[in-house]
C-alpha cells in the first residue's frame, strides 16, 4: 500500500506520542512527534508536515484548551493553509464548535478509536493535498493571466518561412519538447507562442524566461523557488517558474547562455520531473512542455564542451531553424507594409506607401538584427517622415548595404539567389520577375514555394 502524508504530532505525554506513532506509522509516510509547541515553528519549517494532530491542553492548562487555541493561531498565521487536528482528553461539543472555527480541520478526543483516527488522519492528509493544488492553480492563474500572450501574427510568404510554419502545423498535437534556432530578431518568441496556442496545453500556463538576464546566483531560486527564510530577502516564499509552469509550458529563451552548473542543474530537473525550492527538502513534481531558444550554434557549443551533449538530447526532440530576414525575399516588403500600418495608426501618421526607391533599400539592406531591425527602422521613418509615402531618405540604415556573397555551385542556392535578384530589381513585382527570369507565373511561385495568388 502507497503511504501518503507527513505527520507532526505535539503532545505533553510521551506515552500518548509513543502510541500514536505507532497507530501511525503503518499507514502514512513519515511521523515527527514533540513535546514541545514551541518547537512547531521548526518543524513546519524543517519537516514540512501534511498534517499536524496538537494537543489542547499542556502543563500551564489542564482543561481549558487555550494553550491549544494559542498553538493553533501561530501555526496558521506560520503556514495559512496547515491542516491541523486537535486531540484532547477534555472534549465537549463547545470546544469542537470553537477549534473548527479557529480554523482547526477536525476534533479528536481521547482515548480515540482506532479506525476512526486512521479515517481522519487519511481525510486529512487528502484535504492538505487538495489546499496544496488549489495554491498552485491560484499562481498558475495568475501567471496565466498575466503572462499569456495573444496568438501571434506570422508574415511571410516565403519558401522558408513555409517550410518552418508547415513544421509547426505538424507539432500541433504533440508534446515533444521543442529547440527553437535562429539569429537575433528573427522571431524565435513568435514561434514559441505559435506553438503554445496550436499545443494541447493551449489555455494551460505560458511561463517565459529569459536565461540570458538570470545571473548565476538567482537561477535557482527563479526557476526552481524558494521557502521563506531559505535567504536573507526570502521574507514569504515564492514558487519557481518551474512549478508555476507545471500543466503547461516553460520557454527557456537564450538557452545557449547556461554556464556549466546552470546546465547540470537544469538538466536534474528535467530528469527527475521535479525540483526542489531553495531552502526547503521537499521535492516537488513538475509537468511541463519545454521550448527552448537561442541565437547561439549550440551544436558547436557541444562539440567545444561548452554545452552538455546530454542536456541538448533533452530539449530538442524537434528542431526548428528560423531563416535570417536577407534569406526570406519578398517578406521584407510584406512585413514592411505590415509595420507601415501599426505605426502609421500609433502615431496617427497619413503615410500610405514606401516608394519603389524606399522598397528596393529595403530589399538590397542585410538586415543584421532581422525582423527586430526592420521593425525600429519603419517605425523611425514613420515618426520622421513629413510626407505620404516614405522614401530613401527616410530610414537611416546604418550598416553596409548587400547581402554577405559567398561563393557557391549549388544549384538550388544559385536558383534562389536568382529568384532574389529578379524581385529586388522588379520591386517584388511577381509577372515582371517572371517575365525577367524567362518563366511563367506560375512556375515562379512553384520555385518560390508558395500557392499561386
Amino acid at each position: 500500500m502507497h503511504k501518503q502524508g507527513k505527520i507532526l504530532i505535539v503532545d505533553d505525554n510521551e506515552d500518548i506520542l509513543f502510541a500514536l506513532n505507532l497507530l501511525l506509522q503503518p499507514h502514512v509516510e513519515k511521523v515527527k512527534v514533540t513535546t514541545q509547541p514551541e518547537r512547531i515553528g521548526h518543524f513546519i519549517e524543517k519537516f514540512c508536515p501534511d498534517v499536524i494532530l496538537l494537543d489542547m491542553n499542556f502543563h500551564q492548562d489542564a482543561s481549558s484548551g487555550q494553550e491549544g487555541f494559542f498553538w493553533l493561531d501561530t501555526i496558521l498565521k506560520t503556514d495559512p493553509s496547515a491542516v491541523v487536528i486537535f486531540i484532547t482528553a477534555y472534549a465537549d461539543t463547545e470546544k469542537a464548535v470553537r477549534a473548527i472555527k479557529a480554523g482547526a480541520a477536525d476534533f479528536i478526543p481521547k482515548p480515540w478509536e482506532k479506525e476512526k483516527l486512521l479515517a481522519t488522519v487519511s481525510s486529512a492528509v487528502q484535504l492538505k493535498q487538495s489546499r496544496n493544488e488549489v495554491t498552485q492553480l491560484k499562481q498558475q492563474l495568475a501567471a496565466l493571466e498575466s503572462n499569456r500572450p495573444p496568438l501571434p501574427e506570422i508574415i511571410g510568404e516565403s519558401g522558408k518561412m513555409i517550410s518552418l510554419l508547415e513544421t509547426t502545423e505538424k507539432l500541433r498535437d504533440t508534446d515533444a519538447n521543442i529547440l527553437i534556432l535562429g539569429e537575433n530578431g528573427t522571431g524565435k518568441d513568435l514561434i514559441a507562442n505559435l506553438l503554445y496556442h496550436s499545443s494541447p496545453r493551449a489555455g494551460k500556463p505560458l511561463v517565459h524566461i529569459d536565461l540570458g538576464c538570470i545571473p548565476e546566483s538567482l537561477f535557482e531560486s527563479e526557476l526552481f523557488g524558494y521557502e521563506k527564510g531559505a535567504f536573507t530577502d526570502a521574507k514569504k516564499e515564492k514558487p519557481g517558474r518551474f512549478e508555476i509552469a507545471s500543466g503547461g509550458t516553460l520557454f527557456l529563451d537564450e538557452i545557449g547562455n547556461l554556464t556549466p552548473a546552470m546546465q547540470s542543474k537544469l538538466l536534474t530537473a528535467i530528469e527527475k520531473r521535479q525540483i526542489t525550492r531553495l531552502g526547503s527538502t521537499q521535492p516537488v513534481p513538475i509537468d511541463v512542455r519545454l521550448i527552448c531558444a537561442t541565437n547561439a550554434d549550440i551544436h558547436k557549443m557541444v562539440d567545444n564542451k561548452e554545452f552538455r551533449q546530454d542536456l541538448l538530447y533533452r530539449i530538442n526532440t524537434i528542431e526548428l531553424h528560423i531563416p535570417p530576414l536577407r534569406e526570406r525575399g519578398n517578406d521584407i516588403l510584406l512585413l514592411a507594409d505590415f509595420f507601415l500600418v501599426k505605426f502609421a495608426r500609433k502615431y496617427k501618421k497619413d503615410i500610405r506607401s514606401i516608394s519603389s526607391s524606399a522598397q528596393r533599400k529595403l530589399l538590397e539592406y542585410a538586415w543584421q538584427g532581422n525582423v527586430r531591425e526592420l521593425q525600429h527602422a519603419m517605425e523611425r521613418a514613420v515618426i520622421l517622415s513629413k510626407s505620404y509615402v516614405l522614401g530613401t531618405d527616410d530610414f537611416m540604415l546604418t550598416n553596409v548595404p548587400g547581402r554577405k556573397k559567398t561563393e557557391t555551385f549549388n544549384l538550388a542556392e544559385l536558383e534562389q539567389r536568382t529568384i532574389e535578384q529578379a524581385l529586388i530589381q522588379c520591386n517584388g513585382n511577381i509577372s515582371q520577375a517572371a517575365d525577367l527570369l524567362g518563366i511563367s507565373r506560375f512556375a515562379l511561385y512553384r520555385k518560390m514555394g508558395k500557392p499561386e495568388k
